[in-house]
């Protein structure tokens, strides 16, 4: 009896912690979904804000469609490592855009995807020269996941780096008042490389944590139907034993 008793309170804390894995999928799944709901509805409607808004710290994890005059400055460009495109390895391209209004904040804006040759020699990115306009989509910064961003200098003068924490490089850049958002930049732009306005790029989309978080579920369910079988087999052996 004791034994079955201890079969019971293991399978019922691995069902617990199989449930809260579950659990906690199912909350990124309407993370992700309530996020991508909210690209699609600035995505429709297109109604430019002022780039000024990307240094607005109340709304650093906010979507905005925006547009406005500036130049590239003279800083380096910045290269997000471990970027695929068609299953192909490569870099998004990011550059520092200063807009013209006054009292703005620079901005890195995303140039485009770049593929990486076997010996992942960095491309070179060049800054786009005179006075322009852009428009594209305001955005936090590709999530690096749990591992910290990483950002180092390179022989070329570009940095590489695993994750865009403004923080961490307004120094590198010598740019202290970089906003907190990126501007990925409008694809139907005449410049930079190939993109698009996808905000969850290299990272798994609602409906694959829906599929992780049904098959935790069914794990917990399958641990209770192994600890009832066990148990009737028990009570079975116990009855047949004189």
């Amino acid at each position: 009896m004791r034994n079955m008793v201890g079969w019971w309170l293991l399978a019922v804390l691995v069902a617990g912690g199989l449930c809260s894995l579950g659990a906690w999928q199912l909350g990124r799944m309407h993370e992700k979904q309530a996020m991508l709901d909210a690209v699609q509805q600035v995505l429709d409607l297109r109604t430019p804000r002022p780039l000024a808004v990307a240094g607005d710290i109340a709304r650093e994890r906010d979507y905005d469609w925006a547009a406005g005059a500036g130049r590239f400055v003279d800083a380096p460009a910045v290269l997000l490592d471990n970027q695929q495109r068609d299953d192909r390895p490569g870099v998004r391209a990011y550059r520092v855009f200063q807009p013209s209004a006054p009292g703005a904040a620079p901005l890195l804006v995303e140039l485009g995807w770049l593929p990486l040759p076997g010996d992942r020699k960095l491309p070179v990115v060049s800054r786009p020269p005179g006075e322009l306009r852009l428009a594209g989509l305001l955005a936090p910064p590709p999530s690096h996941g749990i591992l910290a961003a990483v950002a180092v200098p390179q022989s070329g003068g570009q940095v590489l780096a695993t994750g865009l924490d403004a923080a961490g490089l307004r120094d590198q850049l010598h740019q202290p008042g970089l906003a907190p958002r990126v501007l990925k930049l409008d694809p139907a732009a005449p410049l930079g490389y190939a993109r698009d306005l996808d905000v969850l790029p290299n990272t798994l989309p609602p409906e694959r944590h829906l599929g992780y978080a049904v098959q935790w579920f069914a794990l917990a369910a399958a641990v209770l139907v192994i600890a009832l079988l066990l148990t009737f087999r028990k009570r079975k052996t116990n009855k047949a034993t004189p």
